[in-house]
């Protein structure tokens, strides 16, 4: 289901660090990521890819330049006004699931949903079940947390990234603890998420076959886009 909509846009994008000394990270990124694309990140240590999808998810604001998500301009708001647009528009899959482990999957999954405030309790519930539904996960929805496999969690912390639809799905390694059978898995469902459901996925990778199966890959060396493959519409 991708499409020619621009879902999120950078414009000359810098960033610098400035401990222990001056250091620019990021220098002039610029790159468009549409409505159903499947997009990876990658490039060696070092190279910005990490530091550009903080940028990119709006918790990293210390930047020069412009991003744009839905075709509103983000940089420049305020933090309240951020933390609404992340919980509207953005979804994290991280490397490590950040499970509350004493709280059911189901319960894991809701947690964002209850933050945003826009359904009852009854409906996050519903939805909540639907998001494991979707990640194979239905019969796991009362255990703890704790219980579950490693691959299984992180499954759980897919859905509660879905968990209010995000327009985009941001990944920093979501493969990088898993072995390659629940690599492929949560490849799989990435497919299906931005295939079939219209959500854009960004993702930072080491794996380079993580990498190639994605739609498009932009890579990164010294803080600026050395390659970027075309994109091709459905």
């Amino acid at each position: 289901m991708k499409s020619n909509n621009i879902v999120l846009k950078t414009e000359g994008l810098i960033k610098y660090f400035y401990e222990p000394v001056k250091f620019q990270a990021l220098q002039s990124v610029a790159f468009e990521a549409y409505e159903g694309e499947f997009l990876t990140l990658v490039g060696k240590s070092g190279s910005g890819k990490s530091t550009l999808l903080y940028c990119l998810s709006t918790m990293d604001t210390a930047y020069e330049g412009d991003i744009f998500i839905k075709g509103e301009k983000v940089t420049g708001k305020k933090t309240d006004e951020l933390a609404a647009i992340r919980n509207e528009h953005i979804g994290f899959v991280f490397q490590f699931h950040y499970l509350l482990p004493e709280f059911s999957c189901l319960k894991n999954v809701m947690v964002p949903a209850r933050r945003l405030g826009k359904y009852s309790y009854g409906e996050i519930e519903e939805r909540a079940y639907e998001k494991l539904k979707i990640l194979g996960l239905q019969d796991q929805a009362l255990k703890p947390a704790s219980k579950l496999s490693g691959g299984q969690q992180q499954r759980v912390a897919i859905a509660r990234a879905l968990i209010n639809d995000p327009a985009i799905l941001m990944g920093d390694e979501p493969t990088g603890n898993l072995d390659s059978k629940n690599t492929a898995i949560v490849y799989d469902i990435f497919k299906e998420i931005s295939h079939d459901f219209g959500q854009t996925i960004i993702a930072v990778t080491h794996d380079n076959d993580f990498a190639k199966a994605s739609d498009r890959t932009i890579e990164l060396a010294d803080g600026k886009i050395i390659n970027q493959n075309k994109k091709d519409f459905e």
